[in-house]
């Protein structure tokens, strides 16, 4: 048996793109099994997630005490995924949500049935809700954290109503709330209201009403003003932590795209969120390895008396543009969802395609998901012996 330090799990945001996440977890399964027969139980003792990734760390966490099977569980539903147990993608909930609410955005301020209608969102994510009541088996997490199979469960989201960026935290040991610059932690006892919150993407799904403290908020995606995405974990005691991106920190770099024209509204709601869900998290791994390096530079006795302290980090992510991967899906979106979005200026397909950075965001079909799986399992592979370093330190692998 080998012992290791208390490690975290770090799932960020990316709606679709979450896939990648559960092909990396699928791969670690897989070494685990074979290479380090061992070391069983649950490896992630402190497990984080936003957006997607909260979805992601919530089912890892009810079934700790199973890792391989819950990975397995997992990766059944992002192989098989269909859009429409997302969100509504049939032609009435696509008219329902998005019609009425691009109307209302054009010409509904003269329209007084259209101020009556208030529509909340682009989409109606109603069949995520029944998805999660599958995917996330929340009475299991108190015995899970009883009997230490997973000592702590963080859910981030962000509120609308204080501006405040909120983890949700559920844990074995009491642990106090932390609060920083427009950041706060709140100990909760998690359900699929902070999942749906949490993945909530802005414009795209509705906000979702939560209790904090002595009063109800309204909350939208994780991902947003989410300056420290790495934080929450070593708050909750994580030594060292694997943390799974979703898109450009190792990704090549892009063909430049011609210009032609003014961009469109799918290019500017792509850029936006590729900003809110992959920006933080490459900007908080490199202010890690920025105060590990500091510290290695200090002499001992001054190192133990600073608070700072040196985090183990391993960074997966991957290594091709999700963008490309995307614009060779696009014709995989439904029917009325692919309508609705060619307004915005989401089209073609492959080298021709329009909008891919938007789309690989809302592209829960199969087609897709696999191959993100499959870049995940790749990636993860291909730096084999030093994720079973980082397992286990010190085990030689088979």
């Amino acid at each position: 048996m080998y012992t290791t330090p208390l490690t975290g799990l770090v799932l960020s945001g990316g709606g679709a793109r979450a896939a990648y996440q559960v092909g990396v977890l699928s791969a670690i399964s897989r070494l685990r099994r074979e290479a380090l027969p061992a070391l069983r139980g649950n490896p992630f003792g402190v497990i984080c997630g936003t957006s997607a990734g909260a979805i992601n760390a919530a089912a890892l966490a009810c079934h700790a005490d199973h890792f391989d099977a819950a990975v397995d569980a997992l990766a059944a539903v992002w192989r098989n995924f269909r859009a429409e147990q997302v969100y509504r993608a049939d032609s009435l909930g696509v008219i329902r949500s998005g019609a009425q609410w691009l109307t209302m955005l054009s010409v509904g301020w003269v329209l007084a049935r259209w101020r009556r209608a208030r529509p909340r969102s682009l989409l109606d994510n109603e069949p995520l809700g029944a998805l999660l009541s599958q995917a996330v088996a929340w009475e299991r997490l108190p015995t899970m954290l009883r009997r230490r199979h997973v000592q702590a469960l963080a859910v981030t989201a962000s509120s609308y109503t204080s501006g405040d960026h909120v983890t949700f935290y559920q844990t074995a040991a009491a642990i106090p709330p932390w609060s920083r610059s427009q950041r706060a932690a709140v100990p909760a006892q998690l359900d699929h209201r902070h999942l749906l919150a949490s993945s909530a993407i802005p414009f795209v799904f509705p906000a979702a009403e939560i209790g904090r403290e002595d009063r109800l908020e309204w909350f939208g995606d994780g991902s947003m003003r989410q300056t420290a995405p790495i934080s929450p974990a070593i708050h909750l005691g994580a030594q060292r932590v694997l943390i799974i991106g979703a898109g450009r920190m190792h990704e090549p770099p892009g063909r430049r795209a011609p210009n032609t024209g003014y961009p469109s509204l799918a290019q500017v709601a792509g850029h936006a969120l590729s900003g809110i869900f992959l920006d933080a998290l490459a900007v908080d791994v490199e202010r890690l390895e920025r105060i590990n390096r500091t510290l290695a530079l200090l002499p001992a006795d001054t190192r133990h008396a600073t608070p700072l302290r040196q985090i183990e980090a391993l960074v997966i992510a991957p290594s091709q543009r999700v963008d490309d991967i995307a614009a060779r899906h696009q014709a995989s979106l439904p029917a009325p969802v692919r309508a609705l979005l060619r307004g915005a200026g989401v089209s073609g397909q492959g080298a021709d395609a329009r909008g891919a950075a938007l789309a690989s965001y809302l592209l829960f079909e199969s087609d897709y998901t696999r191959e993100l799986m499959a870049l995940g399992e790749a990636d993860t592979l291909a730096r084999r012996d030093e994720v079973l370093a980082f397992l286990a330190p010190g085990a030689r692998s088979a």
